[in-house]
């Protein structure tokens, strides 16, 4: 058996007693690139763990290179759950060392060995992207149109949106890739009855000014600036509860992180509390398809697929303020 790792340091919400849980928590929160990031889910990790008092908490730092190893030190340490990896990477290094049930923060890539007890949650766009696919074909769109921006983020946004709708039995959508400050594209359009902007939301609103009112417009949650956003007023978009649903009660019940997070960065203190929350379930019973969460970050269920399928309230962005 490895020996406990002795750089783990243990925290508690409140005076620890016996008999509660372990979970650790596994980030990079050393890494140059990453460390910031890892810091944020951490946050919000420890905010839901000091709120509800349910588990006995655990740090552990690690980077990819040492992830399986800090992982058996982990198990052997008595870690009932573990939370993390945060890369995918460090989630491919994990995955053939699992034991105990393992709630990896972000999308598995292909390949990954079959586990039941590996699972995962994360803040994929894919998954904004195909539940915006289903959400136009309940608003009966057709025939939708896609702006894309030139980076990576909003390319996969598209494709996978592009994927989904065809799974649902629509035909290929245009998709039109852009730089930001591109004009003229109301001619590019063709019929479209539905515009989905994959970008962020200043190409997005400098997209929309060019084009018809009444194209109905669609995004994902990067479009959500909470402001009024007069260019993209009308806009249908999809983003957590976190931000768009403040009396939902897990979102009243954990505090708010401090003002220095960004919007983006608040998305993974979000992602942290849920992570928390899930823990606690996976600590009092076995994870089976189905297993489901109102969550903060979205209504997570358990897929076949053993990954947190997250669907997003909708929200109308708003324009100039009353």
């Amino acid at each position: 058996m490895a020996a406990p790792n002795r750089s783990v340091a243990p925290v508690q919400g409140s005076p620890a007693r016996a008999g509660l849980p372990k979970v650790v928590l596994m980030l990079p929160t050393a890494s140059k690139t990453l460390g910031e990031a890892a810091a944020v889910v951490q946050e919000g990790f420890l905010a839901a763990a000091r709120t509800d008092d349910a588990l006995s908490v655990t740090l552990l730092s690690s980077d990819d290179g040492e992830a399986a190893q800090r992982y058996r030190e982990a198990v052997a340490d008595g870690a009932r759950v573990v939370v993390g990896p945060l890369t995918r990477g460090a989630i491919a290094a994990v995955a053939p060392e699992v034991s105990v049930p393992t709630l990896a923060l972000n999308a598995f890539d292909p390949g990954i060995p079959a586990n039941p007890k590996l699972l995962s949650l994360s803040l994929a766009i894919e998954g904004e992207a195909r539940q915006l696919a289903q959400l136009m074909r309940e608003d009966g769109r057709r025939q939708p149109a896609v702006l894309v921006a030139r980076d990576a983020l909003s390319r996969r946004l598209a494709q996978a949106f592009a994927a989904e709708w065809q799974r649902l039995g629509g035909r290929a959508p245009l998709s039109l890739e852009l730089d930001a400050e591109e004009t003229a594209i109301a001619g590019r359009i063709g019929g479209a009855d539905a515009l989905l902007l994959a970008a962020g939301a200043e190409a997005a609103a400098r997209w929309r000014g060019q084009l018809s009112a009444e194209l109905p417009v669609y995004g994902a949650s990067p479009l959500n600036l909470r402001r009024d956003q007069p260019a993209l007023a009308g806009a249908r978009v999809i983003d957590m509860p976190w931000f768009l649903m403040p009396d939902h009660p897990a979102v009243k019940r954990y505090p708010r992180p401090d003002a220095r997070l960004t919007q983006q960065t608040e998305r993974l203190y979000a992602l942290g509390v849920d992570a928390y929350r899930l823990a606690v379930r996976l600590a009092a019973r076995p994870a089976t398809p189905g297993l489901a969460l109102d969550g903060v970050t979205g209504d997570l269920r358990l897929g076949r697929d053993r990954q947190f399928e997250r669907r997003l309230p909708v929200t109308v962005l708003e324009g100039a303020a009353p």
